[in-house]
């Protein structure tokens, strides 16, 4: 932690745009030159004035620091600049040479003994296995993750930042641990359309931590659905609906092409400011508008803003970055993300199968110890996850687990334990005698209609389309238990007024 009278510390934006003009322009000659070993030089010597400037701020001398600091990022830049144009000169030694002061700012440096250990663990190609500027996909998102905004300076000295950090590091761990696995499963599907709208992964891992931790039905208790969480009418804005009675807010590559729409739309809308984005993504952009005003520049944190959020979108702007950071960074807070091959597959059933009975076949295969459920869920949103599907249904699964399919869910006892459990009749208990019933709610009248349900329809899905009642309303009339449907079933709606 550095003294508060050390002001706007550690400025790296100058050096992150020249930085970032390194990537395409990779020298390919065998040996550094006289004049590329010049450049390498001017950026030892400036990574030296930058550490003497952190010594000097940790001792209070905040003048001489950032006097020091000023010419060593000057001269780090000017050496960045001329790489490109440099025969010989690799930038891959100048993002190691940021990444490394990055590290050095934010007291991360050191990060223990055991790191090496830990990285021959992760997977390859994994975010876990790299370290620096080669964890990230692309080169240049170490070095900004939002058009020459640097993710470092919403990070280093922000408060609320590090806090949300550490709830991610201890009370939130497992929440985030189970995020990342299930994005690894879904990153085939969400991470293309983000790409293709030029906005980094790190970002979408950060919110669909926040929002979901990658469940992809998941609902809240204010209607947003999905593993992105989108409100019905945002959704419908940004090409999401009903689809062949499916709600598409559950479909995770729709979700994310929607996501990457709303985003870059608010990015425009304040002037490329990602704090006051994600807080309009959470909290609504006609309420940040009318706090925000013109001043785009203005800090979230100004009080005449922060003041006015409710304290959900206080906390979830500074969570979603703080998730993103972890992404790009873990090997910085001694944090290993597991192992995870999120290649996709598919696998075609040969006789009529259930997710769950298919999900007690597989147990534990590929290591999974709390089974498949979730993941077969995901990767198969239009599929009720109780519904047997016929046999020569293709069913999308890890590639991971094509093997095991065929060795325990085609034949031999285990389909025949899981239909058995599957097709377990519940006994009947009596009812207790139904309470009053209650007064008819303003929205609709008592007088209902029937609907048959069809393949794919949902009590979201249901209710969404009739506009006028509620889960609840619905689930009393029919005395549904567990919000199951199967298609054929006749449910009563409520008739609209």
């Amino acid at each position: 932690m550095f003294p508060r009278a050390f002001p706007h510390t550690l400025r790296l934006a100058p050096l992150a745009g020249a930085v970032l003009l390194l990537t395409a322009c990779a020298s390919t000659g065998k040996g550094p030159t006289p004049q590329a070993n010049q450049l390498y030089a001017q950026l030892d010597q400036a990574s030296k004035g930058y550490e003497t400037a952190l010594a000097q701020a940790r001792q209070g001398n905040a003048a001489a620091a950032q006097q020091t600091l000023d010419a060593s990022l000057d001269q780090l830049k000017a050496a960045a600049a001329h790489c490109d144009k440099t025969p010989g000169c690799d930038p891959q030694r100048f993002f190691s040479a940021f990444d490394r002061l990055l590290r050095l700012k934010d007291g991360n440096f050191s990060v223990g003994d055991d790191m090496d250990a830990m990285n021959d663990e992760a997977p390859e190609g994994s975010v876990a296995a790299k370290s620096g500027a080669a964890s990230l996909p692309e080169a240049q998102r170490s070095v900004t993750l939002l058009r020459g905004q640097p993710l470092s300076q919403l990070i280093a000295m922000n408060g609320p930042v590090k806090a949300a950090l550490e709830m991610w590091l201890t009370q939130w761990r497992p929440n985030l641990m189970d995020a990342y696995v299930n994005y690894q499963f879904l990153r085939h599907q969400m991470w293309p359309p983000y790409e293709r709208a030029d906005l980094p992964e790190a970002l979408l891992f950060g919110i669909l931590a926040k929002e979901s931790g990658g469940k992809v039905h998941a609902v809240s208790r204010s209607g947003a659905a999905g593993p992105l969480q989108f409100m019905y009418a945002t959704g419908m804005r940004f090409g999401l609906g009903m689809e062949d009675g499916f709600d598409t807010r559950f479909d995770p590559a729709e979700a994310a092409r929607a996501n990457a729409d709303y985003l870059n739309e608010q990015l425009g809308v304040f002037n490329n400011n990602l704090e006051l984005t994600i807080a309009a993504y959470n909290g609504g952009e006609g309420r940040m508008k009318r706090l925000v005003g013109d001043d785009t520049s203005v800090s979230l944190y100004d009080p005449r803003i922060y003041n006015q959020l409710s304290q959900e979108t206080r906390d979830y702007v500074p969570s979603v970055l703080a998730a993103a950071w972890l992404f790009l960074h873990p090997e910085s807070y001694n944090l290993r993300f597991p192992r995870v091959d999120g290649v996709a597959g598919s696998v075609t059933l040969k006789r009529p199968t259930s997710l769950t009975e298919l999900t007690v076949c597989l147990g534990s295969a590929g290591g999974m110890s709390d089974g498949w459920f979730r993941t077969l869920r995901n990767l198969n949103p239009r599929l009720d996850p109780q519904v047997a599907q016929p046999a020569g249904t293709r069913v999308v699964v890890p590639r991971v687990l094509e093997k095991p399919f065929e060795a325990r869910c085609t034949d031999g006892p285990w389909p025949i334990l899981a239909n058995d459990l599957h097709t377990a009749v519940l006994p009947v208990v009596p009812s207790t005698p139904a309470p009053p019933a209650p007064v008819a709610r303003s929205s609709s009248t008592t007088r209902t209609r029937g609907y048959v349900v069809r393949r794919g329809d949902t009590l979201t899905s249901i209710v969404n389309k009739l506009g006028c009642s509620s889960i609840e309303e619905v689930t009393d009339i029919n005395d549904l238990k567990h919000h199951q449907l199967k298609p054929g079933q006749t449910l009563k709606l409520p008739t609209c007024r």
